[in-house]
């Protein structure tokens, strides 16, 4: 019969928009951070940048070329990958940091669980605490030629006054791609424009993280103290950069705002009340770990079941 009609497998709605383009964007959007902190720490930080995001791209080739499998370097997302955790490193910190990490996160966090799309947290965040707990002495140091001394995160935690504005534009100590927090919300802008992420994670972080330190930080609505707050640490890169990867966050409406209350809440613990003034990457991990039970229980029922009888 003419008319008969075939069902495919599912999904059945596609978006033009395929991995390799999206991948592309996140790297395009990630660059005015990348940029600035090159320019804010100088050649370690590039070196340090080139030699990460090589090792990640030549770890996944090498991994899918001796087993045989199909190779997808081209899909940008070890470039990504190597990048992110490339600007979460201090520019201070040796070349092969960059390759320890880079060899982790992609053949333990990524592809031995079978990878893109099977890891069950973000590699780049899961390669950064391995190297704080492995080399956390290298980790946490933050001199070099342009600044010394404490981050200003650290600062603010033993009650020390900082510079907002400073923070705001990047002129301060801290990882590559963490300090300026105008060139990581002009890759956000992009990512939102051209329809990459939106703002239930990110806007859900930020709030619920602001709310948590107006209530327990002890100086109510400080607004020097909550802007430095945000303009601190990885905060930002955070939010709109891993805590919005598609792969470990969950996939329910009602998930992403859920999840991004969590990680507020999880980050504002961390600096309000742990012995170090960050949080971010030990939040999102936590976070990704409650993916599945955060979709479980925001899961819409299926039409016709559960609903009361009339």
């Amino acid at each position: 019969m003419s008319d008969l009609r075939n069902v495919s497998s599912n999904p059945h709605i596609r978006s033009k928009m395929t991995t390799s383009n999206i991948m592309l964007l996140v790297v395009i959007a990630l660059l005015p951070a990348t940029c600035f902190g090159i320019y804010n720490f100088g050649i370690d930080a590039l070196i340090l940048v080139l030699v990460t995001v090589a090792s990640t791209v030549l770890t996944e080739y090498l991994y899918e070329k001796l087993m045989h499998k199909k190779i997808t370097v081209g899909d940008f997302s070890a470039v990504v990958t190597g990048l992110l955790l490339a600007l979460n490193l201090p520019s201070s910190a040796p070349w092969w940091i960059g390759v320890v990490g880079g060899v982790f996160a992609i053949l333990v966090v990524k592809m031995l669980f079978g990878g893109l799309g099977q890891n069950f947290m973000n590699p780049a965040l899961g390669a950064r605490c391995f190297l704080l707990i492995s080399f956390t002495s290298i980790m946490t140091n933050f001199d070099c030629d342009t600044y010394s001394g404490a981050t200003p995160l650290a600062a603010l935690k033993s009650g020390e006054s900082v510079n907002v504005m400073d923070m705001i534009i990047g002129r301060t100590a801290g990882t590559i791609g963490e300090t300026s927090m105008i060139a990581i919300v002009t890759g956000a802008c992009i990512l939102i424009l051209t329809g990459v992420i939106d703002l239930k994670i990110p806007g859900a972080y930020i709030v619920s993280f602001v709310i948590f330190i107006v209530l327990f930080g002890g100086r109510g609505f400080d607004s020097a103290y909550i802007s430095a707050q945000l303009a601190g640490g990885g905060l930002m890169l955070g939010a709109f950069f891993m805590a919005t990867d598609y792969v470990t966050r969950p996939i329910t409406k009602n998930g992403q705002y859920l999840f991004g209350i969590f990680l507020g809440i999880m980050t504002g613990i961390f600096r309000l009340f742990g012995p170090s003034a960050e949080g971010v990457s030990y939040a999102i991990i936590l976070g990704n770990l409650l993916v599945p039970l955060i979709e479980k229980i925001t899961l819409p029922k299926a039409f016709g079941k559960g609903g009361e009888r009339a």
